[in-house]
């Protein structure tokens, strides 16, 4: 009988198919399991298994690592440059009045629109003098080790796609996000934890949902996996039959034995050997997700420093502990998500500017200040990249006739980034005077990327996947090379 195949060339080796078993989050504990067993031993599986290295297995970055671990607050709906780290003192006369000035938003191009005059005095911080908005005083007290950068550019000032491109280096879905190209440039370092992990605004996910995190053409083993705050650490994963460890462990054995069987003569069958490695990982993460997420060990005064103590700030203070907490047990790549559903509800003012940003900074500012200073003492703010940032920024002018909201901007925005291998208390980049658009060192998306995959010890342009009869690259088939102002 001849055995079932799926390759576009109607073939498919063995060694091929354990390089892209897993097709599940948990395939971690997979290949470990069926090496343990003896499936690799086996007749039909001995000639060319000797030299398969398990996919999430941790594995040598191309060069020496500045960075260990990724931490990337995001800013979802796209916060105001001009009103938080980018200062524009000529905008402030200009509050009201119509000029002469080139946008591109949701509401389309337009050659002149009203001005909305930032609506926060900015303070000096630091040694290195930086102007940061009122909105973020707590944050200013850290801008000496941070590297701000105020020209960043986009290619859509339309959500979905902006986020996509923010997430994956494309505007159409389908690709892998920058998390799941660390998880399979460098594997994980922790075998009872995803080496992914995402953690969502109470207010639910962004727009386009798991298409932020997804593995894309990747096994799905490289996808980032939904971490919560609170109760259950992941859904689904509690023990909810009342089973016993050594019961479910015998039940997983038995799984894997039966299913050894079956994949020897059903080898191209990654669905099956997926969902027996997803078992694996649940099984291992009821025991070891629960303590990773349990704060109440935590000293009082290091809650308070992330405003855990706070009702405003205790949800996103808290989820930057657990930030703290992953990368300490060696999760790669880490995202948090301020702001969700829809409106207000995230960083996205159309309408109310000042009503939406106060909201959103005085959730986050405290939690955030609190990350990188609980980092820099424990002695990991050398070997944690920290990023921040939206999908955007917003016009220096206003969407609609009245009121102070402001559209979509994808011409010039600020990110920053702190901690390891990042050159502190700097400020690369520039917008116009009015914080329209980039007009000095404009960087793209993707130069953003490179810089991220470079600090963690990845070329960005030779980490690759083979798909479609292509080597695809986060950062494309163009390339792009790190912001080397920023590096140390």
């Amino acid at each position: 009988m001849n055995k079932p195949q799926n390759t576009f060339c109607g073939q498919v080796r063995r060694r091929e198919f354990l390089k892209d078993l897993g097709g599940g989050f948990a395939s971690l504990g997979l290949t470990g399991m069926l090496a343990q067993d003896g499936f690799f031993q086996s007749k039909a599986a001995a000639k060319e298994m000797a030299g398969f290295v398990n996919p999430l297995a941790p594995k040598n970055p191309h060069y020496k690592a500045k960075a260990k671990s990724v931490i990337f607050l995001f800013m979802y709906g796209g916060p105001s440059h001009v009103d938080t780290f980018d200062y524009k003192p000529k905008l402030y006369p200009l509050d009201g009045k119509t000029i002469d000035v080139k946008t591109f938003g949701r509401g389309g191009k337009r050659n002149k629109s009203r001005v909305v005059g930032p609506k926060w005095e900015f303070d000096e911080y630091g040694e290195c003098g930086k102007k940061v908005s009122t909105l973020f005083p707590n944050v200013g007290s850290c801008v000496d080790d941070i590297a701000f950068v105020h020209s960043m550019t986009a290619d859509s000032p339309i959500h979905g796609s902006a986020m996509l491109m923010m997430n994956a280096g494309h505007l159409l879905s389908g690709h892998p996000s920058l998390g799941s190209w660390v998880n399979y440039g460098l594997g994980s370092v922790n075998e009872n934890l995803p080496g992914y992990v995402v953690m969502l605004d109470k207010t639910g996910g962004p727009i386009s949902g798991a298409k932020n995190w997804s593995s894309g053409y990747m096994p799905a083993s490289y996808q980032g996996t939904v971490l919560r705050s609170q109760g259950s650490p992941i859904l689904d994963l509690e023990n909810s039959h009342g089973m016993s460890r050594l019961e479910q462990r015998t039940i997983l054995d038995h799984l894997r034995n039966v299913n050894e069987g079956h994949l020897t003569e059903r080898y191209d069958n990654t669905n099956l050997a997926a969902r027996v490695a997803s078992y694996e990982l649940a099984y291992k993460m009821q025991a070891s997700a629960p303590e990773a997420v349990d704060i109440e060990k935590e000293p009082d005064h290091i809650k308070k420093l992330y405003g855990i103590d706070g009702s405003r700030t205790e949800d996103f203070g808290r989820k930057c502990l657990l930030a703290r907490r992953m990368v300490e047990r060696g999760v790669r790549f880490v995202q948090i998500y301020s702001g969700g559903n829809h409106n207000d509800a995230n960083w996205d003012a159309h309408g109310d500017l000042v009503k939406n940003h106060t909201y959103h900074a005085g959730n986050t500012d405290k939690a955030i200040a609190g990350l990188l200073k609980d980092l820099k003492q424990q002695g990991l703010l050398d070997e944690t990249l920290v990023v921040w940032g939206g999908e955007f920024g917003r016009q220096p002018t206003a969407e609609y006739a009245r009121g102070t909201g402001r559209d979509h901007n994808s011409y010039g925005f600020t990110m920053w980034m702190a901690g390891g291998g990042i050159k502190g208390g700097i400020s690369v980049g520039e917008t116009d005077e009015l914080g329209s658009s980039a007009v000095v060192d404009r960087f793209h998306v993707k130069r953003l990327h490179a810089t991220i995959l470079h600090l963690l010890g990845l070329d960005p342009n030779d980490l690759s996947y083979f798909h479609g009869g292509l080597d695809r690259r986060l950062v494309g088939v163009e390339g792009a090379e790190p912001i080397e102002k920023l590096l140390a």
